[in-house]
């Protein structure tokens, strides 16, 4: 992107919807109660032919630095500070209050290009405040509607008069063309083509998502992975309500980490905000690859804990266990030994799931977390041969036939992936419906043992081979006795 823009105003000015207008979907959560939006949201945004980086911030409000409301100020200080651009949002249904006023002495302290900007000026009586507006003393104010997407084309024009139309659309060279060579399959001395198993890409980038319940200390992890206070925190159980995603390196691979609301027990979720939120941490896990469930040592495997594994498992990520506020455990083998136990006993869906104890505060354990993720990405990127898979069927059907129901045995004949991210298998075999979930069972603990798959999700789907005997109209014996 060319440029970065922020996004500032006091609460509940549509700062958060005019986010969501630029980058053309709803990520950003929305609601008539002030100050829903406590973290920086970045995101990339089009206005008609303009590309920019934009990112939402928490209404400015004054208060002490100690309080919740004064480090969410801090978090929209040091995004104005960041970004090339200001967008000063005012709502000119409701005019000036001394707030605004307040911001925007401090844009014009700061001497960086800010662009003014009255929000729902398409309501009745929005005039008096659109013309309020020039009192500040920031130019022209440009009148929009963030919520009916009216007066964008005034908000692109007021933007290249800020940040100029040469920043605005850089030059770019045209790419040059390259001649892209097909790999052959390779071909074994039968003439047939041989199937190779792909490699693992090293370099390509990690989308992680760090869930749990309430002040289990996700955000805290994510600080200590950046090395900056980039997100909020603090001792207040509850603080982040966004999905807020963050980009860094380790090294040398691109990590995209996703920081999501605490989730309570789904009885104790009433408030709308709070489901809201919620469902925001939901589509972060649906976005991830990998997710870190983070939980808290000092109380693991409350009842919800083990519901979040359980949804992680089910929508079919990766998932790793991260046991955080380690530095406060005293006896650190005997706890670690009880919760290995603890998480053979409470989570066999996952048998074999990574977990890692780590200190969120102090950043022990974070390197040994890091790569429990990338191995654990491997396992879920993984492809078997078909050649492998139907010798192991064999072999698994000489030690353990599958069982015999109404007196006919149930023959399994063929096995192929069908696809990865997470490993899903195919079985072609008689009497699919019949088959028992026990031996599913044992077939799946089996591919996890014999094919080093700990702690993913694994598929199985049976499809029962057809019969041409099954039907009389086409037994041709049965043909053959009725000519007779």
């Amino acid at each position: 992107m060319s440029f970065t823009v922020a996004i500032v105003g006091r609460p509940n000015v549509g700062k958060s919807t005019l986010f969501n207008r630029l980058v053309g979907k709803k990520l950003a959560l929305v609601d008539d109660t002030p100050g829903v939006t406590r973290d920086r949201r970045p995101g990339d945004a089009k206005l008609i032919d303009l590309r920019f980086r934009i990112v939402d911030t928490a209404g400015l409000e004054e208060a002490d630095e100690e309080t919740l409301e004064g480090r969410m100020r801090a978090q929209t200080e040091q995004a104005i500070d960041e970004a090339d651009l200001t967008l000063f949002v005012v709502d000119a249904k409701m005019g000036l209050t001394h707030v605004d006023k307040t911001l925007a002495e401090m844009l014009r302290k700061r001497g960086r290009p800010v662009v003014l900007v009255a929000n729902k000026s398409e309501a009745r009586g929005s005039d008096g405040g659109f013309y309020d507006a020039y009192t500040l003393g920031l130019g022209e104010p440009c009148p929009i509607s963030a919520e009916h997407g009216q007066g964008m084309m005034d908000l692109r024009d007021a933007i290249i008069d800020a940040i100029g139309h040469e920043r605005a659309f850089p030059e770019t060279d045209d790419e040059a063309e390259t001649n892209v060579s097909i790999p052959r399959p390779a071909v074994g001395e039968d003439g047939e083509e041989i199937e190779e198993e792909p490699v693992y890409d090293e370099t390509r980038p990690l989308r992680i998502a760090i869930v749990g319940r309430p002040n289990a200390g996700k955000s805290t992890l994510i600080n200590r992975f950046l090395g900056e206070d980039r997100l909020l925190t603090g001792p207040e159980a509850g603080i982040t309500r966004d999905s807020i995603s963050v980009d860094w390196s380790w090294r040398g691979r691109t990590v995209k980490m996703f920081d999501t609301a605490g989730m309570r027990r789904k009885a104790r979720v009433t408030e709308k905000l709070e489901k809201l939120s919620v469902a925001d941490a939901l589509r972060a896990i649906r976005f991830a690859e990998t997710v870190v469930i983070v939980f808290d040592a000092t109380i693991p495997f409350e009842k919800q804990d083990l519901q979040i594994v359980d949804l992680v498992i089910r929508e079919g990520r990766a998932a790793v266990i991260a046991f955080n506020k380690w530095d406060m455990i005293e006896d650190r083998q005997a706890v670690l030994a009880d919760l290995r136990e603890k998480t053979d006993r409470l989570l066999p869906q996952a048998r074999g799931i990574r977990a890692i104890p780590i200190a969120g505060q102090t950043g022990d354990g974070l390197d040994r977390l890091m790569q429990a993720i990338v191995d654990t990405d491997k396992v879920w990127n993984k492809r078997i041969a078909t050649a492998k898979l139907n010798r192991w069927l064999e072999t698994q059907q000489v030690q353990h036939p599958p069982p015999a129901v109404s007196g006919r045995r149930i023959k399994l004949k063929y096995m192929t992936q069908v696809k990865a991210r997470p490993p899903a298998f195919m079985i072609s075999c008689t009497r699919s419906d019949a088959l028992p979930e026990s031996y599913v069972r044992y077939l799946i603990n089996g591919l996890r043992a014999d094919f080093a798959m700990p702690g993913v999700p694994i598929r199985i789907h049976f499809r029962t081979s057809e019969n041409p005997f099954e039907n009389k109209k086409n037994n041709p014996y049965e043909s053959k006795r009725k000519r007779s």
